[in-house]
């Protein structure tokens, strides 16, 4: 074979194998993310029926996420190590370990709601509150698969449409909170219970934190800019007061 033509095909090899090391990376995100969205909704419902086999599958598939991250952090340095990588490239892999550490800790918010679960078995727990826990997470889920959609088809527009909409989320958590303090103001039988719904709705208003934290490395990663407007938040939290009666 020709010099050249050697030289051709070692270059069109090293280009192949650098394209397969990105696609592990993406691949690997993809897989993460399924997981932590299987996870989060495994761990309402587990909440929600009292199963408390549910929450142990949930706090034994964080170990599994836990170990992805570990995985696309190792792939990721390799290749920068080895690849020198510039430009879009190098977006794409310092987005990924950002994206892959978010999925992680919303792998541990959901583990932590699946730990709640024992926690509460065999306490009366307020319907209406239990269904407004429902609805945050199912919120938190669309924009936990939206975003994920996002980084797929690497759509800075639609990353940029998820961030906008946490403001959503940190609504609901207030009036939520709200609720759960006043329940316990009421009764105080309701404390401890509502003590636990209290610390899985704040994980789901963290979920959103970290989803819009997504959002933004895949709006980083598709435009090498940071978005240009300021974070939406109506978390209320801090100034909710509720009155004995």
């Amino acid at each position: 074979m020709p010099e050249e033509s050697k030289v051709s095909a070692a270059s069109a090899h090293t280009v192949s194998s650098y394209d397969e090391e990105l696609q592990y990376l993406v691949r690997r995100i993809s897989e993460m993310g399924g997981l932590t969205e299987r996870m989060v909704e495994e761990s309402i419902r587990a909440l929600v029926n009292s199963d408390a086999s549910l929450s142990q599958k949930v706090i034994s598939d964080d170990l599994i996420v836990d170990d992805a991250e570990r995985q696309i952090d190792e792939k990721a340095v390799l290749i920068i190590a080895r690849r020198q990588p510039m430009a879009s490239d190098l977006r794409e892999i310092i987005a990924s370990i950002r994206i892959a550490a978010d999925l992680e800790r919303v792998g541990d918010m959901a583990k932590g709601i699946a730990k709640r679960v024992i926690a509460v078995e065999g306490l009366a727990q307020p319907k209406k509150l239990v269904r407004g826990l429902e609805h945050l997470s199912e919120l938190a889920l669309t924009q936990l698969k939206e975003v994920l959609d996002a980084f797929s088809s690497r759509s800075p527009e639609a990353a940029a449409a998820v961030r906008e909409r946490d403001e959503e989320i940190d609504a609901i958590y207030t009036s939520l909170f709200r609720e759960l303090l006043t329940y316990m103001m009421e009764d105080p039988r309701n404390i401890t219970a509502c003590t636990h719904l209290l610390f899985c709705a704040k994980n789901i208003e963290r979920i959103g934190d970290h989803v819009t934290n997504i959002a933004e490395s895949i709006y980083y990663m598709s435009t090498g800019a940071q978005p240009n407007t300021e974070r939406p938040k109506d978390d209320e939290t801090a100034s909710v007061s509720v009155s004995a009666k």
